[in-house]
């Protein structure tokens, strides 16, 4: 989900380093400069990393290994979904039906089962800790688990309601390698703006449905079934499976979803489809339906209603939106060799979008290069058949993703610059958490923080090489060392406030990956963070996994790093403290003020304008010491030491990272 949380982002001067007044000495004297006093000598080392019991399980057990690997007897759940829904505008009522086939790949008998009911989220009476519309939550009209029709009570196979969760009591237990079946049926009023702002409906011509079905809740090898509830605050944490979804809609409304339309030209009026196959071939944007054909009706129907028919394969949800009146632009844009067959594929990017949303007109165009930069720099080609961004004005501000769908506000008062990255956001979700399925309930971070990231790079590339990554690194550093800030590996939906949550969610965890990639430099950064993505795709990984398989493929201790910055709320502060010099050679003094161990990056500006770097090793620090000292042949006269200057590590007081003659 794109930030909403209102950070304001001050002017802090995090990209600038101040210079230090001084006297120029006599030429014949050595260069000496304190710019503080003497720090202490003892200096806090990193705590342990945290390994909780149930992943030390876990790799006793064989699903994880400490390589970061998934274990030789690694599983995951799985679920065939026939899900079918039918739409009432006037009402607002979505009446559905879900058929699921649950098979059990684990080694454990499940002596019930757990499923999410998100639009309960609406219930009276149900925790949330945001305001929400009370719309009467899900209304489950039948239950049924293998042929037998279930009750709810206190006896027997059964069924109860716990808030936003469904558990069932099977008429037998789920044995290790069967399959069980379930059928449901149920209603819910469609909020306004529900789930958070996540889904609902905007005047009479726009509906976005998402969290609309009874979902497996996640059952995996660390946790066992995941108990917590939807609260609002944090998203979501989903299991892989097909689906196959119809979706009943008057005639003359437009819908698009998760997965293939396998029945195109049943649906659409013959010069849409007509349009809707060009686009799919065209590397140019295709309007696929216009505001002339408004008037004149996208959708062939012989009963008033259409029945639309969606079939996609792995993948943690499906969510549909459901337009009139809305324009739709499509056309291709490459994404790799998906299949290793030596040809480049292809996938489809669509917008659908109401007149008002002007800036909208671009969204093909964003999303074309989105895809396939992130294809190629995360080295996994996309690999579904389309993927559709819906404006959804009066539902959301920001943005959310879905798999193969977004939506999106339509941003016409923030700017086209806005747009695009909010786009880059959504559709980065595609690869985490949409192919790397986290917990993002307890863990927002590692798919959020994550997602920062991979929008910041795409930025760079589309607006030509402007470093995007230095404005998370000033939001961060607005609430380091306040006493504010809450540890990134805090469960997310218990951070002290909503600012402390965007920040240890998003503009942190996205810092830290810059400046682990500034650690460990660039090839071999990307080399973790490719491994990490190929490792753990259609899986779910914990936080210990991504670390573990960042040490595996650079083969490097890094414990410090995780436990000072993921499990602590410590910040860095390093400082110049005197420079020497005797002929070429000078002898440069830092000083560790801060908590947070971290190479030193040096570079030594001579007089004759050339550049020297120095890097000292973290490894200075870790011995506890508070004060280090380097000696370089810097060739010249010294004019200039900077302490990091490409800005890649976020230091709380960079005021103290430069000395100048």
């Amino acid at each position: 989900m794109a930030r909403s949380f209102g950070i304001l982002l001050l002017i802090i001067g995090a990209g600038a380093c101040a210079s230090v007044p001084a006297e120029t000495p006599p030429p014949s004297a050595p260069v000496v400069q304190a710019v503080m006093p003497a720090a202490d000598s003892a200096r806090p080392l990193p705590p342990p990393v945290d390994l909780p019991p149930d992943f030390t399980d876990a790799i006793q057990r064989g699903t994880r290994t400490t390589r970061g690997e998934p274990g030789a007897r690694y599983w995951t759940q799985w679920a065939d979904y026939r899900l079918s829904a039918r739409i009432e505008p006037e009402t607002k009522l979505l009446v559905g039906n879900a058929a699921i086939a649950y098979r059990n790949n684990s080694p454990d008998t499940l002596r019930n089962l757990h499923l999410e009911l998100t639009q309960n989220f609406h219930a009276p009476g149900v925790v949330r800790m945001e305001a929400a519309e009370v719309t009467g939550g899900v209304r489950l009209k039948r239950v049924v688990v293998n042929g037998t029709e279930l009750r709810t009570g206190n006896q027997g196979p059964r069924y109860q309601v716990f808030g936003t969760r469904l558990v069932i009591l099977p008429p037998q237990p789920v044995a290790p390698g069967t399959t069980t079946n379930l059928e449901i049926e149920y209603e819910f009023t469609i909020p306004q703006r529900g789930a958070g702002e996540r889904m609902g409906w905007n005047d009479d011509n726009l509906f976005y449905i998402g969290y609309w079905y009874p979902q497996m809740t996640v059952y995996d090898d660390v946790v066992g079934w995941f108990p917590d509830p939807f609260v609002g605050t944090t998203e979501f944490y989903a299991g892989f499976g097909n689906y196959d979804v119809r979706v009943d809609a008057p005639a003359g409304w437009l819908v698009a979803g998760t997965g293939e339309l396998v029945n195109a030209q049943e649906v659409l009026a013959p010069a849409i489809y007509e349009r809707y196959q060009r686009a799919r071939n065209s590397d140019q944007v295709v309007n696929i339906l216009t505001a002339a054909d408004f008037a004149n009706g996208a959708t062939r129907s012989t009963n008033g209603r259409v029945i639309w028919h969606f079939t996609a394969d792995s993948v943690r949800d499906v969510a549909f939106s459901m337009t009139r009146e809305s324009l739709w632009d499509g056309a291709r844009t490459a994404v790799g060799d998906r299949n290793g067959d030596g040809q480049t594929d292809h996938t489809v990017v669509q917008a659908i979008y109401r007149p008002t949303a002007r800036l909208w007109t671009q969204s093909v165009r964003y999303s074309q290069h989105i895809m396939r930069f992130l294809s190629t720099y995360l080295g996994e080609p996309y690999p579904w058949p389309h993927m559709t961004a819906v404006e959804g004005g009066g539902i959301i501000g920001g943005g959310m993703e879905y798999p193969m769908m977004t939506l999106i506000g339509d941003y016409t008062q923030a700017g086209d610059t806005a747009l695009y990255a909010v786009t880059a956001h959504e559709e980065a979700h595609m690869w985490f958490p949409m192919m790397v399925s986290s917990d993002e309930r307890r863990r927002s971070w590692m798919d959020e923080g994550t997602t920062t990231f991979n929008e910041n790079q795409a930025k760079r590339d589309f607006f030509g090489g402007r470093n995007f990554d230095i404005d998370d690194q000033r939001a961060y550093l607005q609430i380091a060392g306040s006493g504010m800030e809450g540890e990134m590996m805090r469960w997310s939906q218990y951070h002290y406030s909503t600012f402390a949550y965007g920040i240890a969610s998003y503009a942190k965890p996205a810092t830290m990956l810059v400046a682990l990639r500034a650690v460990l430099g660039e090839d071999m950064f990307n080399r973790g963070l490719r491994t990490y993505l190929d490792r753990w795709k259609y899986k779910h990984p914990t936080p210990w996994d991504m670390w573990n398989t960042f040490e595996n493929v650079s083969g490097r201790d890094l414990d410090w790093f995780w436990s000072s910055w993921y499990q602590t709320t410590w910040e860095l502060d390093q400082a110049v403290r005197t420079v020497t010099q005797s002929g070429d050679s000078v002898t440069i003094t830092v000083v560790d003020l801060g908590r947070v161990p971290m190479p030193v990056r040096l570079a030594i500006t001579t007089q004759d304008g050339r550049t020297v770097r120095h890097d000292i090793p973290v490894d200075v620090w870790l011995r506890g010491q508070r004060q280090a000292t380097a000696t370089v042949d810097a060739g010249g006269v010294v004019t200039r030491v900077v302490i990091d200057p490409e800005n890649v590590f976020p230091d709380v007081n960079p005021q103290n990272n430069i000395w100048q003659r």
